[in-house]
């Protein structure tokens, strides 16, 4: 069932989300608001079979995220197995979970990268993000990565409450020698989405943020990468959302489930096959679900007759069923869209949203709340 009689491209990225267990909380969250409710994880085994279909595909980036993926204990058998295949592997970490023995195990047993987030740059306000005291765990697990021979990769999710620090965390990542700094304002996204007002930074403080970055990137030229994501809501254009649905990104949920992206189980209407019940080839070229969005023949006005298609794909399919309520709407975040004011709208909401709402933190007992 491929698009327009074309077979599609092949994944080049393989995000293996191992689980939605997480000793954190926080309220930017990308998981889904149910994820208390999905618990039959995969196993051993069948995380195996999964490598090695999707790399037998074409995948050759592996992600190993969660939740936090250090919980589950076959991670060094999962790494040991995607380098046999020929993956570079990538673990994205809170650092929970880690010590400095069990990355010594990962990097023999072939895991070739480390990214460890941080929630700010200081332990009262990481650790009220986190819901848990995390900080200095954190800073252990940085220093342990960078004596393990791996370049010192760090991410910082920004947001209201911390972008007006980002001197202070660019100087905790040059302290700590990091090679590469990923700051990345929140995308509005499972918890995220459900914090958008509280969490949206205003103009003002994303140009200063912006500026201060520039500053750091100057003064470190050569010596630590530093890249700044700037959240859609304040571009005129979309991103080229996974680069473009059913192109590159294949992602697989804890249960199996099969997703063009991350956030896609959010869609409505959408039905997206299981590892269990299909091999990653049919779900790849033939699943309904990751055909949907392919191409340009599902395009509505004014994607479909805009010069711009080819570059961003219409935008992000989830951006679009959140803030219109269709997923084959233009995403609003474009200024063609007729829906972009919806997206002014939200910006307004935000800088009316008084700094002392209360967050709503990712936990079971908010899960059950906002879930059903």
């Amino acid at each position: 069932m491929s698009v327009a009689g074309c077979a599609p491209s092949r994944p080049l990225w393989l995000l293996a989300e191992l689980t939605y267990a997480c000793p954190l909380q926080c309220p930017y969250c990308s998981n889904p608001l149910d994820y208390g409710q999905i618990k039959d994880e995969l196993d051993t085994a069948t995380w195996l079979r999964v490598l090695r279909e999707a790399r037998a595909l074409g995948a050759a980036q592996l992600g190993l995220s969660g939740g936090e993926p250090a919980t589950r204990p076959d991670l060094e058998v999962l790494v040991a197995e995607a380098r046999r295949l020929g993956y570079y592997s990538n673990l994205i970490t809170s650092g929970i979970g880690l010590d400095a023995e069990r990355i010594g195990r990962l990097r023999a047993a072939g895991l070739d990268h480390i990214q460890v987030s941080f929630q700010a740059s200081g332990a009262e306000l990481n650790d009220h993000l986190a819901g848990t005291r995390a900080f200095q765990h954190k800073l252990d697990i940085a220093r342990a990565v960078k004596a393990a021979g791996y370049p010192m990769v760090l991410c910082f999710v920004l947001h209201r409450d911390n972008i007006d620090d980002m001197d202070a965390v660019l100087a905790l990542a040059a302290e700590l020698q990091a090679d590469y700094v990923e700051l990345a304002t929140a995308q509005y996204y499972g918890w995220a989405w459900v914090n958008r007002d509280r969490l949206m930074p205003s103009r003002e403080q994303l140009a200063r943020g912006e500026a201060v970055a520039h500053a750091w990137q100057a003064r470190l030229q050569g010596r630590m990468k530093i890249y700044y994501v700037v959240p859609d809501y304040y571009e005129t254009r979309p991103k080229a959302c996974m680069n473009g649905w059913g192109s590159i990104f294949l992602t697989i949920a804890p249960d199996g489930t099969a997703l063009p992206c991350h956030s896609a189980r959010s869609l409505p209407g959408l039905s997206f096959p299981n590892v269990r019940e299909h091999g990653i080839d049919w779900i790849w070229n033939e699943s309904p679900g990751f055909n949907r969005f392919r191409g340009f023949e599902w395009m509505r006005e004014p994607c479909r007759s805009c010069d711009e298609k080819e570059r961003d794909f219409g935008g992000c399919r989830c951006q679009a069923y959140l803030l219109t309520g269709d997923a084959s709407q233009a995403d609003p975040v474009c200024d063609k869209s007729p829906h972009h004011g919806r997206v002014l709208a939200a910006i307004e909401a935000a800088a009316s949203t008084p700094s002392e709402k209360p967050l709503i933190f990712r936990n079971p007992r908010n899960a059950r709340t906002l879930s059903g």
